[in-house]
């Protein structure tokens, strides 16, 4: 359980820094989006096999 909320902490705190350099990490597909750090770290509390992997990923393609 600490180390869900670990990442979920590291996760907020790391978009919400590239969010404020201008390089946000973005996800869309379809009518889903999500560009928020409040909406990636909901996503990885909930869903955390999911949304850590594609957080990671995105964060990648947004350097």
């Amino acid at each position: 359980m600490a180390l869900l909320l670990a990442t979920v902490y590291w996760v907020h705190r790391d978009a919400a820094l590239r969010g404020r350099r201008g390089t946000p990490v973005y996800f869309s597909a379809g009518s889903i989006e999500v560009s928020k750090p409040a909406t990636w770290a909901l996503g990885c509390l909930c869903l955390w096999i999911i949304f850590m992997p594609l957080y990671l990923t995105c964060r990648r393609q947004a350097d």
